[in-house]
């Protein structure tokens, strides 16, 4: 049924409806019930509850939105264009056309006021949480006595199906364990989900399941009742040592006379006659599609003025803290400009023992950690595997949100999205870890860092069959290649230690993607630089490390552990006058975007003998090794056994790699 009440509040909530409705039913796709059901939140949130500068969207102190349950984005774009953020009404009537600024679903970098890119559920609630840690971990760097300089806070809206999905269980959890607060999350509960009522899947007692998890939990039974909705919220932003849900009973569809309440509001268009009934119903008086009411305009229009008067009070705030606290005024502009100096490198060791390339990723990051006070993140409970621990500093917690060791737990895809809230708040360089194959995990959290171009770090090691006796179950076989295949992810196999203290330079450095390391279990050989190229070739992603001609008869390239294999062979091959190049191959992304004469000196045109050697599947090395080369690769999963004999039995061998290579020159 429609509200009884008539006001300026009630207009501007139908506005949003109508907004929204009217631009799903223009594209002929999108999902109009969540926005009919949810519009009274939205005002709420901008209209009464947020700080926020719609004149400048990146304000560091603003109050943050996340709409997990993105499908419902028309409801962003519309408040957006109502509180002034550059939306404009034709940017709604292109929602979801070619390079429009309202595409299907929510956008990080592509629409102003959007905070991060929402869609697949359960990413949006979990990235929150990630926000909330970097808030928290900056707040306690940075704020002293009478200076805020970080105080604020981070809203959501989250259905059914964010619910549903894995990953709020494991955020979810991690927030309540940690205690963070001024996080406030309305739950869209109206009960229906795309295959119909949600009761045919799903009967978890919400608030139980959230109060176990340590969360303030809030009810409201009507989400028109815009008092009641509101009186909640104050409750849950005077709540200062928990996060809050507050389940908010709505309606899918509201307002539309033959689809409220169905699952035939959520995902298609109501149909153009529908529209006209649900704006009868509304008690909406205006034919013209895309109207919006002049005293609408006008009741919003103080939004931008208050949100200016907001942002002003917060400066005057930074040059009082700049005068009295002069280096922290200095760190706190220059990391959210990305800006971490270069003493750092000066501490990145040079290495001369064998050990393994998780050892060497260990050592770095300690070593750099003084220099980058906020490089922070953690392991998904193998920090002591990961060797990810920053030995000086404690770790973040409910009780110290200064502590730059984060302990995720078991949760590697929360971890993933965490990663992502925390690159998207801005001012850290945020890390995770686990084991290559738990990669899986997280790879949707990982994709999304990828379609964001977010500066996240995944350290994953044990990174091929040569972890040895923990077997298939554990050995990536496939990985490597699973993680090749995401566009603007960039994947680092280095191959000694030295390779493995400049993969750690490149990813600090490179801001336009996550960074993926790929480190050993096992102990590798460190390589005499003073014989073979620089490790510092690694920003070129393959280089030439060691050759007998300027014209080789065969090319050996590997990444990795196996590069010591291929060195040891062209030793072997060389002793019988066969002229090699030896290749490392770290990183297929960063060689690809070197130039092409760049890569003409790597592989000559006219060398046709050429073999790939890596402990994962081949897929994609043909590339490199054009029509005539070949492939010593993994064809099946992994076994239970040491890592040497793993790598005998499956052909990793030096003798393998000779002849491959006599057989590939005598062909």
């Amino acid at each position: 049924m429609p509200e009884k009440k008539s006001s300026i509040e009630q207009l501007s909530i139908n506005t949003i409806r109508t907004l929204s409705i009217d631009a799903v039913q223009k594209a002929n796709s999108g999902h109009p019930g969540m926005p009919l059901g949810c519009a009274p939140i939205a005002y709420l949130l901008y209209y009464k509850l947020m700080k926020h500068n719609p004149s400048n969207p990146k304000w560091i102190n603003r109050d943050r939105f996340i709409l997990s349950a993105g499908h419902g984005s028309m409801l962003l774009y519309s408040i957006l264009h109502l509180s002034g953020y550059d939306v404009s009404i034709d940017d709604l009537k292109n929602f979801r056309q070619w390079n429009s600024k309202t595409p299907g679903h929510p956008e990080y970098g592509h629409t102003p006021g959007v905070e991060t890119t929402t869609g697949p559920l359960g990413q949006g609630f979990a990235t929150a949480i990630g926000m909330a840690v970097a808030r928290d971990f900056l707040a306690s760097l940075f704020n002293k006595d009478g200076y805020k300089l970080i105080d604020h806070f981070i809203y959501g809206i989250c259905s059914d199906g964010d619910l549903m999905e894995g990953i709020s269980h494991e955020a979810a959890s991690f927030a309540g364990h940690h205690k963070l607060d001024k996080l406030i999350f309305f739950y869209d509960d109206n009960g229906i989900s795309i295959d119909g009522k949600t009761s045919i899947t799903y009967s978890d007692d919400v608030q139980k399941r959230f109060e176990s998890y340590g969360w303030n939990v809030l009810r409201v039974n009507d989400v028109n009742d815009l008092s009641e909705l509101e009186t909640a919220a104050q409750q849950a932003r005077n709540n200062s040592d928990k996060p809050t849900l507050i389940i908010t009973k709505t309606h899918i569809g509201f307002g539309s006379p033959n689809k409220q309440d169905t699952s035939a509001a959520h995902g298609a268009p109501l149909g153009v006659e529908e529209v006209k009934l649900t704006k009868k119903n509304l008690g909406w008086p205006y034919e013209e599609e895309f109207f919006v009411p002049a005293e609408v305009y006008e009741h919003f229009a103080g939004i931008k003025q208050c949100g200016k008067e907001a942002e002003e009070i917060w400066n005057k705030l930074f040059f009082s803290y700049k005068e009295k606290f002069p280096q922290e005024a200095e760190l706190f502009e220059n990391i959210f400009k990305n800006n971490f100096g270069n003493e750092w490198e000066e501490e990145i060791p040079v290495f001369t023992e064998a050990m393994a390339t998780r050892a060497a990723s260990g050592k770095v990051l300690n070593a750099i950690a003084k220099d980058l006070p906020t490089l922070i993140g953690g392991s998904a409970d193998l920090a002591e595997s990961n060797n990810t621990t920053l030995k000086d500093y404690k770790s973040f917690s409910a009780e110290n949100r200064g502590g730059r060791n984060i302990h995720f737990g078991v949760r590697e895809h929360a971890m993933g999205a965490m990663l992502n809230g925390m690159a998207l708040y801005g001012g850290v360089i945020p890390y995770g870890a686990t084991f290559l194959i738990f990669s899986d995990y997280l790879r949707p959290a990982l994709r999304l860092s990828a379609l964001m171009k977010l500066r996240t770090i995944f350290v994953f090691t044990h990174d091929s069959i040569g972890l040895g006796e923990d077997g298939p179950t554990h050995q990536p076989v496939e990985q490597l290649a699973s993680l090749r295949a995401i566009p603007n992810v960039i994947v680092i196999r280095p191959a000694d230690a030295n390779e493995t203290a400049e993969a750690w330079k490149f990813a600090i450095k490179h801001t336009k993607g996550p960074v993926v390391f790929a480190l050993t279990r096992q102990k590798l050989p460190c390589f005499d630089r003073k014989i073979l190229s620089s490790a510092e070739h690694l920003h070129k992603g393959a280089y030439v490390l060691k050759e007998t001609s300027d014209n080789p008869d065969i090319i050996l390239m590997a990444s990795g552990s196996e590069v010591d294999l291929i060195l040891r062979a062209s030793e072997k091959l060389e002793y019988e006058g066969i002229k090699v190049r030896v290749v490392s191959f770290p990183s297929w992304e960063i060689f690809d975007q070197q130039t092409d004469d760049y890569k003409k000196t790597v592989f000559p045109e006219n060398v046709k003998a050429r073999i790939a050697v890596e402990a994962g599947v081949r897929q994609g090395w043909e590339k490199y090794i054009g029509e005539k080369g070949d492939i010593i690769c993994m064809n099946s999963f992994g076994a239970s056994a040491p890592d040497k004999v793993l790598f005998e039995k499956f052909g990793f061998t030096v003798e393998n790699i000779v002849n491959k290579a006599k057989k590939l020159l005598n062909k």
